[in-house]
């Protein structure tokens, strides 16, 4: 197999755009794809401070290598969940400094979620053994990004690929979650003074491509899964996709940009009782309010979920 641009060995062949390409020439296309698609996409500007939530894994971590090489003002945030369990998030972290220490100008936040709010995720979910940790991770990761990207003045990037995104996608379609698909896009524009705009400039990637930059680039990253992700739903649905890939190359691709084009024509909308046809919004037909506890938005009256969850945890404690 060899490169579709000189003819060397290729390092990789990406079937689905029907080129195969050698190590130099793929480090020059995925980021001139990802710069085409924050453009396209109006993630966003080349004087604005990005926030890039790094794990420790292949996504994350090419994503801040590939922003920091274009020039971005790109800022790193990890977030230390206190998961002691096969030293998953020592060794995360040990892989984000070493990242750190191999590139002059990174600048990384740390937020140790047990030291500021008094206990680690292990520990909720011990706790609350009737609600899913992956939930309960998820729902204090997000408050944590969006408070921290409000602080620095920043646009919130995830490194979540055209693998995550499809599977995300077809767990919403199979149950019809329509208040997810409309608010599932590339971009997630702020539509609240507490929400910060919301990027993934890796959507249109799949898995292996991710992983051949991180490869590329020496980028030494965490390849085991979190424990607690064991079973988890979106994983069988990746797994589906998967086999679908293998018998119609292109197929998650395709998949989620078909997606795209129906949410653009507002196709979800009229499943919505409300308003003419148009493109809908992040948080259309959701009717926010503030938080009594923090001030981040929230549907819920009085305390957001986040600060029900820690009153909740204190008050244990007390």
């Amino acid at each position: 197999m060899r490169c579709r641009r000189c003819s060397k060995p290729a390092v990789i062949n990406m079937r689905q755009h029907k080129l195969a390409l050698c190590g130099e020439h793929f480090l020059g296309w995925i980021p001139a794809q990802t710069q085409r698609f924050i453009k396209k996409y109006e993630m966003f500007d080349p004087g604005e401070t990005i926030l890039v939530a790094v794990s420790g894994g292949k996504d994350s971590l090419s994503l801040w290598d590939l922003l920091l090489s274009l020039g971005y003002e790109a800022r790193g945030l990890y977030i230390d969940l206190g998961i002691s369990e096969e030293g998953y998030s020592s060794s995360s972290l040990a892989k984000v400094d070493r990242f750190v220490e191999k590139r002059e100008g990174a600048r990384l936040k740390v937020v140790d979620v047990k030291e500021v709010y008094g206990k680690s995720i292990p520990q909720l979910a011990r706790e609350r053994p009737e609600q899913k940790t992956c939930s309960l991770c998820g729902l204090v990761k997000r408050y944590i990004m969006n408070e921290t990207a409000l602080e620095e003045g920043a646009v919130l990037a995830t490194g979540h690929n055209l693998d995550d995104e499809a599977a995300v996608l077809l767990q919403n379609v199979l149950h019809w979650q329509t208040g997810y698909l409309l608010r599932q896009a590339p971009v997630l524009p702020s539509t609240h003074p507490r929400l910060a705009q919301k990027a993934k400039p890796f959507f249109r990637f799949y898995e292996r491509e991710t992983a051949a930059y991180a490869i590329l680039r020496g980028i030494d990253y965490i390849y085991e899964e979190c424990p607690f992700a064991t079973g988890a739903t979106t994983i069988f649905y990746k797994e589906l996709l998967n086999r679908l890939e293998g018998r119609s190359r292109g197929a998650k691709l395709q998949f989620y940009l078909s997606f795209l084009r129906a949410r653009e024509k507002g196709f979800f909308l009229r499943m919505l009782p409300f308003g003419p046809e148009r493109i809908p919004s992040v948080n259309e037909g959701l009717e926010l309010g503030e938080c009594e506890r923090c001030g981040q938005p929230t549907t819920a009256p009085g305390l957001c979920a986040f600060c029900r969850l820690w009153k909740v945890a204190e008050a244990e404690v007390g």
